[in-house]
C-alpha cells in the first residue's frame, strides 16, 4: 500500500463546499449550502451520499480517488471525541464499492485514513476491520495483513486497547478472508483466534476450534499439530470426533486414519476435508515417525508401513525431502533410505529430555576445546619464552 496521503491544501469549509456542489452534480440528495451546525455536520451530510460516486461512470477512479481524499483529509482534522461516528459511517461506505477499480480506490482510501489516525486511537481498529472487507474483495489483503506479529505491532499503542471480542471478530474475518488462499497463515490466525479464549470462555469457543483443527488438517504445509491439543477450546472437544481425528493425525500412522475414515467416512467428508490429501499427509507424518527411532529404512519396509507401490517409493521419498522435514539420503542401488535428521511430530517431555542432553553434550565438547585451545596457546607461548 502506498503512504499517506498528502491533503489538499484548502481550508475545510472550501472543501466541504466544493464535496457538496460535486454531489449535487450526481443527484445526491444533498444541499448545495454549508450547515449552519458547522463542519462535522457538514461531513456528515457528505459521507452519507458520498457513495453516489460508485454508481456513475461520468468520472474516473483517479477523479473519485482525489474526491475522497478530501473527505479522509477533513476527517483527520476532526478531534478524535468528536469523529468517531463519522469515521465509523465512512468505512461503511466504503465497502459499498462493487467494481473492481473502484473498490481499490476505497481500499487506498481507507489506507490514508488508518494511515494518518494517530497511533494510539481506538478508532484505528475499526478502520483496519474494514480495510481486511475490502481487500478481500480485490484480493489484496496481503498488502494490508502480513503475519499475526505485524497485526498486534499496529494496535499496540491503541488506547484504550482492542477488547478481546474485537479481536476474536477480526481474526475470525482474516481467517475467513485467508483459508481459500494461504492455508498456512489462517491456521496461525486461528490458532491466535483460540488463544484469546480462558478457561472460563473456552466452552464457547467450539466451532472456532473445529474450524482450527480443520484448517491444519487440510494445510499441506502444517505437520506439526501436537500444539493443538494444548489449547483450552481443542480440550473442550475431547471425546468428540473432530478431536479423535485431529489425535491420529498427532501421534498415530496411516493404519489408523485408514480405519477411522472406513468407520466415520462421512464425518470427514462433511468437514471439506479430501480423503487422498488426508492420506498423502498421514504418509508423510507416518514416515517422520518411523525416521525418529529407524536411522535407516528398507523400500520394502516402506511400502508395507505406508502402503504404497514399489514403484511410488522413490516418488515419495522425493517429495518428503521436498518438505525438508527430513534430511536423508537414498541409496537406490541397495533400496534403502539413510536418515540424518527428522522433526518430531509430537514434542513432549521425552523430546525435551533429548534436547537437554544435546546441549549438555556440545557444552561438554565445547569445554573440552577450550580447554585444549588453553593448553595449546601455553605450550606455545612457553615454547616463545625459551626462544
Amino acid at each position: 500500500m502506498q503512504g499517506p496521503a498528502v491533503f489538499i491544501d484548502a481550508e475545510i469549509d472550501d472543501q466541504a463546499q466544493e464535496l457538496r456542489q460535486f454531489f449535487k452534480q450526481l443527484g445526491a440528495e444533498i444541499s448545495e449550502e454549508k450547515s449552519s451546525k458547522g463542519i462535522e455536520d457538514d461531513l456528515h451530510k457528505i459521507i452519507g451520499v458520498c457513495d453516489v460516486c460508485f454508481k456513475e461512470n461520468t468520472h474516473t477512479p483517479e477523479e473519485i480517488d482525489a474526491v475522497l481524499n478530501s473527505i479522509v483529509s477533513i476527517i483527520v482534522s476532526i478531534p478524535l471525541e468528536r469523529g468517531e461516528n463519522l469515521i465509523l459511517s465512512f468505512c461503511d461506505k466504503m465497502t459499498k464499492a462493487k467494481e473492481p477499480s473502484l473498490a481499490r480506490v476505497c481500499l487506498q482510501s481507507l489506507w490514508r485514513l488508518f494511515s494518518n489516525l494517530d497511533v494510539t486511537s481506538p478508532l484505528r481498529y475499526h478502520v483496519y476491520y474494514h480495510l481486511v472487507q475490502v481487500a478481500k474483495q480485490v484480493n489484496q489483503v496481503k498488502e494490508v495483513f502480513t503475519g499475526v506479529e505485524q497485526l498486534k505491532a499496529q494496535f499496540a499503542q491503541c488506547s484504550p486497547p482492542a477488547s478481546n471480542e474485537q479481536m476474536q471478530k477480526l481474526y475470525r474475518l482474516l481467517h475467513d478472508v485467508l483459508k481459500d488462499t494461504n492455508s498456512e497463515l489462517a491456521s496461525k490466525v486461528m490458532i491466535e483466534l483460540l488463544g484469546t479464549y480462558t478457561a472460563e470462555n473456552a466452552s464457547y469457543a467450539r466451532e472456532d476450534a473445529m474450524k482450527c483443527i480443520v484448517t491444519a488438517l487440510a494445510d499441506p504445509n502444517t505437520f506439526l499439530l501436537d500444539p493443538l491439543l494444548s489449547l483450552k477450546p481443542v480440550r473442550f472437544l475431547e471425546g468428540e470426533l473432530i478431536h479423535d481425528l485431529l489425535s491420529v493425525f498427532v501421534s498415530e500412522k496411516l493404519p489408523s486414519y485408514l480405519k477411522f475414515y472406513k468407520n466415520h467416512k462421512e464425518f470427514v467428508n462433511s468437514q471439506g476435508l479430501i480423503h487422498e490429501q488426508n492420506i498423502k499427509k498421514m504418509r508423510l507424518l507416518s514416515f517422520m515417525q518411523l525416521a525418529e527411532s529407524n536411522s535407516e529404512m528398507t523400500f520394502e519396509q516402506l511400502q508395507e508401513e505406508l502402503q504404497i507401490k514399489e514403484e511410488e517409493v522413490e516418488p515419495f521419498i522425493i517429495e518428503v525431502l521436498k518438505t525438508k522435514l527430513v534430511r536423508a539420503r537414498m541409496d537406490q542401488r541397495a533400496r534403502k533410505v539413510h536418515i540424518s535428521s527428522t522433526m518430531h511430530r509430537t514434542f513432549g517431555r521425552p523430546q525435551w529430555q533429548q534436547l537437554r542432553e544435546l546441549l549438555l553434550s556440545w557444552k561438554s565438547n565445547l569445554t573440552l576445546v577450550q580447554e585444549n585451545i588453553n593448553t595449546v596457546a601455553a605450550a606455545q607461548m612457553e615454547l616463545a619464552q625459551r626462544q
